[in-house]
């Protein structure tokens, strides 16, 4: 069973200060604890025989004091927080999808070094996120207004209650207006007279599809109806749609599973594209493991 604790990475670099920024202020909105991680990577296979006992106190002494600096920047940042760091020693991306298993959200920088060598998209970031036991939170330097609205792409599997819940409830507590994008293929899957699949769709099918979506959201929208909801179906690319709503928004949600056009992109290229060209933070929610069985009921 997860906690509720909020678990964040920290390195030293800007981009995990802007991790740290985000995770803080997530912290207090939800009050709940923070958890300042860091990964000293270092293993003794590949240590050699000139690298001593002595030398690895000094790293694990400089990694404390790394840990420390970030809780204090965490504290700085949010005063209210409760804050506790944890040093852990390995492999930073095995060590975080392990260490994900006690937190309800793992928090991690864009782009990192020194404990996360080589934390960009395509190694640490990526398997952390593909398979941590929590959700996970990718965040870039450049914090977005924390006017803007939520964005959220959902399919309509039973994994899209995760996305809507973690959606309506992240913009009721910022107090902003909500954007869901439901991405769907049209009928064809191949090329018919010329036009490409994203074209070939008709006004039936669009009524269809609004139908699924005003039919998933109807039991959140009355749950949170101080929310203002703005939904729209789209036939685009999930990736292409997913970026597009990053540039005006501060927090684009989506899910980790589920059996439509959202989950081929979590799961393949398409996720991968929009963690690295999203101009704002990026959630994938991840259920909890008997979460999505059964739909909201009222």
């Amino acid at each position: 069973m997860r906690t509720q604790t909020i678990a964040v990475a920290a390195d030293g670099t800007d981009a995990s200060r802007s991790a740290i920024t985000w995770a803080a202020a997530e912290a207090q909105r939800r009050q709940q604890p923070l958890r300042i991680v860091h990964v000293l990577d270092w293993e003794w296979s590949a240590a050699g025989y000139g690298y001593t006992g002595e030398q690895f106190e000094t790293d694990r002494r400089r990694a404390e004091a790394l840990a420390d600096e970030a809780s204090r920047y965490a504290r700085d940042a949010e005063p209210g927080i409760a804050v506790k760091t944890d040093v852990i020693v390995g492999d930073p991306a095995a060590q975080l999808i392990i260490d994900s298993e006690n937190a309800g959200l793992l928090v991690l920088g864009h782009r990192g070094h020194d404990g996360f060598t080589g934390l960009h998209l395509g190694s640490v970031s990526q398997r952390v996120a593909a398979h941590a036991h929590c959700s996970v939170a990718v965040i870039r330097e450049n914090i977005r207004d924390d006017r803007l609205p939520v964005a959220a792409g959902i399919d309509d599997s039973l994994a899209a209650d995760g996305v809507l819940e973690a959606a309506f409830t992240t913009a009721h507590q910022r107090n902003v207006n909500l954007t869901l994008i439901r991405c769907c293929l049209p009928p064809f899957p191949h090329h018919r007279d010329g036009f490409p699949p994203a074209d070939v769709h008709t006004t039936r099918q669009d009524e269809v599809e609004d139908g699924r979506l005003a039919t998933l959201v109807e039991p959140w929208q009355a749950k949170f109806p101080d929310v203002r909801v703005e939904p729209s179906v789209s036939h685009g690319s999930a990736a292409g749609v997913l970026v597009g709503l990053s540039h005006d928004a501060q927090l684009v949600i989506v899910g980790s599973r589920g059996h439509g056009v959202i989950a081929g992109a979590l799961l393949g290229s398409t996720g991968l594209q929009l963690l690295r060209r999203a101009a704002c933070p990026v959630l994938i929610v991840r259920p909890e493991p008997e979460a999505g069985k059964a739909r909201m009921i009222e």
